[in-house]
């Protein structure tokens, strides 16, 4: 039987292939410190469930494709808190950030259309592109230089007729980022120049660290008839597997074009709508707590990386992720290596190799992607112990 070219050319995750080794560590006893995937630990708002307990109608109905007025003024209500005034004709409800960016693809570009996005990104990126045959172009950042933008000029060079878009994840995914506002203004002067929509995956909004400013795409007015916002209640309040995300924009047609898709699709789940409702309603001190956290574990994480002889890599300042130059062969073969052969008291630790973040072949190989989602005894014994196993593995160069 043959499958098609777009399924057969997709990469797996890098994030969730290995999956299978640490299974088998768990199989054999060893306990698995996850640090290759962004899943916090942190409660959920217990007001999330409360509000589905509460669920009062005799029948779970269809909600209407573009999302409950109830949500979507609730999701208008937190975008005021950084200075955005919208109407409800700026957001739909989406399954996810996941399917906000897909919309965003598909009402953008042509099979054959080229998007740009500074690497290292998120490696599920590639999976959406290639499922609508969208080709990634990356500007390529380096941890030298905190994995910030190359000038102008550079990213200007990368522009060709079949460009649609240029996608930013900010704060950014891998790398904990945080772009200037200087580099918020040079993209916005590209998308005017070149008539070019810019796609801020802003999920990460509250999680900035050291007192440094965010600047959002949505607060740049004269660039906002072509600014596509992805948001998602996953990792901002702890809910990844209620999978409520939306997509925003200011552009009416473009809107009216993603309606399409949201018809297409029905309506996203009604339950985790009412869940999500809550969520928007949790008082400011739970985001400030969360953050004041999640620095705390940042701290942990670097500091204890820079003891160790050979490890590259520059203090993230946003998200809850780093990457890492490791002195080894091969990052995966690594990674592999700690699940399958190395334990400390039988406990290990799983990362994600971070060749996948990357489009430009040969880059990354050495790298992995770190996320500091557990607690903090956890992660401090965790990183003791991939600092034994970086020292103990054979393939160390």
């Amino acid at each position: 039987m043959n499958f098609s070219k777009r399924i057969t050319g997709m990469q797996s995750s890098p994030i969730r292939k290995l999956v299978p080794y640490a299974e088998a560590a768990k199989a054999q006893g060893k306990k698995v410190y996850h640090l290759n995937i962004g899943q916090p630990d942190i409660k959920t708002p217990p007001e999330f469930l409360d509000s589905i307990k509460n669920f009062a109608e005799d029948v779970i109905a269809y909600s209407t494709s573009h999302g409950s007025y109830e949500l979507i003024d609730a999701m208008i209500g937190y975008y005021k808190g950084f200075n955005m005034t919208l109407q409800r004709k700026d957001l739909i409800v989406t399954n996810g950030g996941s399917e906000a960016l897909l919309f965003a693809f598909q009402a953008l570009c042509d099979p054959g259309d080229e998007v740009l996005v500074p690497e290292p990104f998120y490696a599920n990126y590639n999976a959406f592109a290639s499922s609508v045959n969208v080709k990634l172009v990356p500007i390529t950042t380096k941890a030298k230089e905190g994995f910030h933008l190359p000038a102008k000029a550079e990213i200007m060079k990368k522009i060709t007729p079949k460009t649609r878009s240029i996608l930013f994840s900010n704060p950014g995914n891998p790398t904990g980022v945080i772009y200037t506002s200087e580099e918020i203004e040079m993209i916005a002067d590209i998308a005017l120049e070149k008539n070019i929509f810019v796609i801020a995956d802003e999920v990460y909004r509250e999680f900035v660290y050291d007192g440094l400013k965010y600047t959002s795409f949505g607060n740049i007015k004269r660039i906002e008839d072509r600014v596509i916002i992805i948001d998602s209640i996953s990792k901002r309040y702890s809910a990844c597997g209620a999978r409520i995300g939306c997509i925003l924009s200011r552009n009416d047609e473009l809107m009216a074009q993603v309606m399409k898709l949201a018809q297409g699709r029905l309506c996203v789940p009604t339950l985790e709508q009412v869940g999500a409702v809550a969520l928007y309603k949790t008082p400011k001190s739970y985001l400030d707590e969360v953050n004041k956290e999640y620095q705390g574990r940042r701290d942990i994480l670097y500091s204890k990386m820079k003891q160790m002889p050979g490890v590259i890599c520059e203090e993230p300042k946003g998200a809850f992720y780093v990457v890492a130059n490791l002195p080894v062969d091969d990052a995966e073969k690594f990674v592999i290596w700690m699940l399958r052969d190395f334990h400390v008291n039988n406990e290990t630790v799983m990362m994600a190799p971070a060749e996948g973040f990357y489009a430009t072949p040969g880059l990354g190989k050495n790298e992995v992607r770190l996320a500091y989602v557990l607690k903090k005894e956890d992660l401090s014994k965790a990183m003791d112990i991939f600092k034994a196993g970086l020292a103990a593995y054979p393939g160390r160069v």
